[in-house]
C-alpha cells in the first residue's frame, strides 16, 4: 500500500514538473502581469467620480442617487420603518404583510404610497450617512435586491455591482482601491489565460506565443487602465474575450447542437455587466451564421437558438435593460449619434486611433517598433519571391492559411465593427469604451509579429531563436510602463484625504457644480458633517443654524466657482472670514480653505 501511495505521489510529482517546464513562459509572464497588477494598485490613491458611484451603487441601502435635498432614500426610509423589526422573526413577519398589502390594494399600498423627505433647501448630511452611501456594515450586506434596486434607475445592469457589493459586504465599513481593482485583477488574469489558450488553441501558436501576447495586454497602458478603473469594463472585456474563445472552440468541435451551457451563461453574464457587450455580439454571432451558412448551414439553427435562448435570459433577469437602451437619455443619445451621418466622424476617429496609438500599441516608440518589424519582414519577403513564380507562391501560402481564415475574421472583423459602433456612440473621448477590444488589439499585434518572424527566421540568423517573440513584446510596452503615467491612479489625492482626517472635528461645505462632489466623497466621511451646495443655493440659502453656531468651517470649492462671491457671501452673512488654504488645486481642481470667525 504505501510503495503503491509513494508510487502516485512521485507520479503527481513529476507531471506538476513536467507541467511548470511546458508553461514556464506562460507561468512567468502571469507572474510578472500579477507583480506589476499589484504594485499599480498599491500606488492609485484617488478615484474617478464614477468609480465612487459604482461603491454607492453597489452599497447604498435603496439609494441610488445622492440628493443633497433628500439625504434619505423613499424605499431607504420605508425598509427602516416598516420592514426592519427587533428579530429575524419580527422582520419576516413584517415582509410578509407588506407583500400582502401591495397584492391587494397594489398603487394605493403602504409601500408605494410612501414619501421620502425631501426639503427645500440642501440640508446637512453627518459623516455616517456618507458612509452608509458607499460602505455596508452588518445590517445591508450582502443585500443583492438593493443593488438591483439602485441600477434600475441606472444605465447599466447590475453583475459588476453585485460583486462590488460582495466584496464590500466582506469588508465591511471600508472602501479601498483593492476592494475594486482586486475583482479586476482576478479578471486581467483570465483575460491573459484565455488570450493565450487562444493563440495555442486556435491559431497555432506556441507557448511563447501566449506568453508574449499576455505581456502586450498585461502591462499595456491599455491592460493597467482597466485594471485600475474600478467600473464593469474590466469584466465586459473578460466576457468579450470569453465569447471570442468559445466561438473558435465551437467552431473546431462543429457542436453547435450541444454542450452550450457555458455559451449561454457567459453572453448572460456579459449582457447583465455592460450594455456595449450587445455591440460586439451583434458583430461575432453575425460573423458566426455567415461561417455556419457557407459551411454547415443545418446548424444555424442551433446556434440562433443558443443565442435567443440567451438573450430571453438576460432579460427576464434585467428587464429595465429595454428602458435602459431604448429610452433612457443616454440611451436616446447613443442612438441619435449612430444615426447622425458623418459630421464629425473625423475627430472622433482621430482622438479614439490616438488612445489605441498611445495606450495599446506603446504610443510612438513602441509603435515605430512594431513597423519596424513588420516593413523589415515584408522587404525580405518581396526579396525571397523576386524572380520566382508568384502565383505558386501565393497558392501555397492560401493552402497554409487556409484553415484559420475563419478564425482570423472572427478575431479581426469583431474587433473593428465594435471600434467603428463606438467611435459613433460615444458620449465621451475616454479609454474605457474600447476597453473591451485591447485584449484582441493585442493578440492581433502578436499574430503579425509571429507571421513577420516566421519570415525572418528564413533568411537572417538569430530571428528563429527562443526569446525573441518576448523581447519584441516587451520592448513594445516597456516605452509605456517607462514614460507614462497610467490613467485613475490620482496620485495627491491621499493628502486631501489625509487633510479631511485632520479636520474631522469641523464641518464642511462643498460648493459644486453639477454633480462633482460625487469625487470628494471619501473626504466627506470624514467629516462631522458636509453641506452639498451649488453657489446660487448658498448664496440664495435661507438662514443656516450650523453656520450660525459653528465657529470655524472647511469650505471646498471646485475648480468653476466664483470663490470671491462665495468668501463675501460667508463673511456677510456669518462672520467668517478666510485663512489658510488646506489644498489648493488638488488631484481634481479643488481648493480647500479653512474659515474662522473672528
Amino acid at each position: 500500500m504505501r510503495s503503491m501511495e509513494s508510487n502516485i505521489t512521485g507520479f503527481r510529482r513529476e507531471r506538476g514538473k513536467l507541467f511548470l517546464k511546458r508553461n514556464r513562459w506562460s507561468i512567468l509572464a502571469l507572474a510578472v502581469i500579477l507583480l506589476a497588477g499589484l504594485f499599480f494598485i498599491s500606488q492609485k490613491q484617488g478615484y474617478h467620480m464614477d468609480e465612487l458611484l459604482s461603491f454607492e451603487l453597489a452599497n447604498a441601502e435603496f439609494t441610488p442617487w445622492i440628493v443633497p435635498t433628500q439625504p434619505e432614500g423613499r424605499l431607504e426610509k420605508f425598509v427602516r420603518n416598516e420592514i426592519y423589526g427587533d428579530s429575524f422573526g419580527e422582520t419576516c413577519s413584517n415582509i410578509a404583510e407588506n407583500v400582502k398589502d401591495v397584492l391587494q390594494n397594489r398603487g394605493a399600498s403602504k409601500m408605494l404610497s410612501y414619501k421620502a423627505d425631501v426639503y427645500e433647501e440642501p440640508v446637512w448630511i453627518s459623516a455616517r450617512q456618507f458612509r452608509d452611501y458607499i460602505t455596508t456594515d452588518s445590517r445591508d450586506h450582502f443585500n443583492y435586491l438593493s443593488v438591483y434596486f439602485n441600477v434600475k434607475d441606472d444605465n447599466h445592469p447590475p453583475l459588476h455591482f453585485m460583486a462590488l457589493h460582495t466584496v464590500s459586504s466582506v469588508f465591511q465599513g471600508k472602501v479601498s482601491p483593492w476592494m475594486g481593482c482586486g475583482i479586476n485583477l482576478a479578471l486581467l488574469l483570465g483575460i491573459c489565460v484565455l488570450l493565450m489558450k487562444t493563440g495555442g488553441e486556435f491559431l497555432g501558436g506556441d507557448r511563447e506565443f501566449g506568453a508574449a501576447v499576455c505581456l502586450l495586454y498585461g502591462l499595456s497602458m491599455a491592460g493597467i487602465a482597466t485594471l485600475l478603473l474600478i467600473r464593469m469594463y474590466a469584466m465586459l472585456t473578460f466576457f468579450c474575450v470569453a465569447e471570442l474563445y468559445l466561438h473558435l472552440k465551437k467552431k473546431r468541435s462543429g457542436q453547435w447542437e450541444k454542450d452550450n451551457r457555458m455559451l449561454i451563461f457567459v453572453t448572460v453574464c456579459g449582457f447583465l455587466t455592460q450594455y456595449y457587450f450587445v455591440i460586439y455580439m451583434l458583430f461575432l454571432a453575425g460573423l458566426t451564421i455567415v461561417f455556419l451558412w457557407r459551411d454547415e448551414r443545418k446548424k444555424v439553427w442551433y446556434y440562433v437558438r443558443t443565442m435567443g435562448i440567451s438573450a430571453v435570459l438576460g432579460l427576464c433577469i434585467f428587464p429595465f435593460s429595454v428602458m435602459d437602451v431604448l429610452y433612457s437619455e443616454r440611451g436616446v443619445e447613443s442612438v441619435q449619434n449612430l444615426g447622425g451621418g458623418l459630421s464629425g466622424l473625423g475627430e472622433r476617429l482621430a482622438h479614439f486611433s490616438g488612445i489605441i496609438k498611445k495606450e495599446a500599441l506603446g504610443d510612438t516608440m513602441g509603435l515605430g517598433i512594431l513597423l519596424l518589424v513588420l516593413t523589415a519582414a515584408l522587404a525580405a519577403w518581396l526579396l525571397a519571391k523576386w524572380g520566382q513564380d508568384r502565383e505558386l507562391a501565393r497558392v501555397r501560402a492560401k493552402e497554409r492559411e487556409k484553415g484559420k481564415k475563419w478564425e482570423y475574421y472572427m478575431i479581426c472583423i469583431p474587433c473593428a465593427g465594435y471600434f467603428l459602433v463606438v467611435v459613433k456612440i460615444a458620449p465621451y473621448y475616454a479609454d474605457r469604451y474600447l476597453m473591451p477590444i485591447f485584449p484582441l488589439i493585442a493578440l492581433i499585434t502578436a499574430i503579425l509579429l509571429q507571421k513577420s518572424l516566421d519570415v525572418l527566421k528564413k533568411y537572417l540568423r538569430g530571428f528563429g531563436r527562443r526569446g525573441v517573440m518576448t523581447v519584441l513584446a516587451m520592448l513594445l510596452v516597456l516605452p509605456g510602463l517607462l514614460t507614462q503615467t497610467p490613467e485613475y491612479l490620482y496620485k495627491g489625492y491621499n493628502r486631501q484625504e489625509r487633510m479631511a482626517q485632520e479636520n474631522s472635528d469641523r464641518a464642511c461645505i462643498c460648493v459644486y457644480e453639477g454633480v462633482g462632489y460625487y469625487q470628494n466623497l471619501i473626504e466627506f466621511t470624514h467629516y462631522k458633517e458636509t453641506l452639498l451646495v451649488t453657489q446660487e443655493e448658498l448664496l440664495g440659502r435661507s438662514e443656516d443654524e450650523v453656520l450660525r453656531r459653528e465657529p470655524e468651517v472647511v469650505v471646498l470649492m471646485k475648480n468653476n466657482i466664483d470663490q470671491k462671491a462665495v468668501k463675501k457671501y460667508l463673511e456677510e452673512q456669518y462672520g467668517f472670514y478666510p485663512e489658510e488654504y488646506l489644498i489648493r488645486a488638488s488631484v481634481h481642481q479643488d481648493t480647500v480653505q479653512f474659515f474662522r470667525k473672528k
